[in-house]
């Protein structure tokens, strides 16, 4: 998907989300857990995330039945796999986990936010281009 196509998907999904990302999304925005700035479905390479707080490198993705599958099991480690090589940290849930225990799934939010993003021998190197941009 090229980039200009991956950010128009994405406002697509933003004005089409789902009924757990809407609940969610009532939580995070406007800075409501705990003073965190997150986004909604953002083009992160070939993938659209969710959720994404850029001060903690966390990105939270939602998962309904259909992630279920064999074949969605597989996509889905290999978008974790993606995610995590970029330097980014990443929680799931699934959309019960939303519409049944609301204040756990934001507590264990909270408790990945306020965990420093990565040990300091994992931190991603950048290049010294890479240093400084956002």
């Amino acid at each position: 998907m090229t980039a200009n196509k991956n950010f128009g998907r994405a406002r697509d999904l933003r004005k089409n989300q789902t009924k757990a990302e809407a609940l969610l999304w009532a939580k995070l925005r406007n800075r409501g857990l705990d003073g965190w700035k997150f986004k909604r479905q953002v083009p992160k390479g070939r993938y659209i995330v969710d959720f994404y707080c850029a001060e903690a490198r966390l990105v939270i993705e939602l998962d309904g039945e259909q992630h279920a599958y064999d074949e969605a099991v597989v996509y889905d480690q290999a978008r974790t796999r993606f995610l995590q090589e970029s330097g980014l940290r990443v929680i799931r849930f699934w959309n019960c986990a939303i519409y049944e225990t609301m204040p756990e799934v934001l507590e264990c939010i909270l408790q990945k936010l306020n965990e420093p993003p990565f040990p300091d021998d994992m931190a991603p190197s950048l290049s010294p281009a890479g240093r400084g941009s956002g």
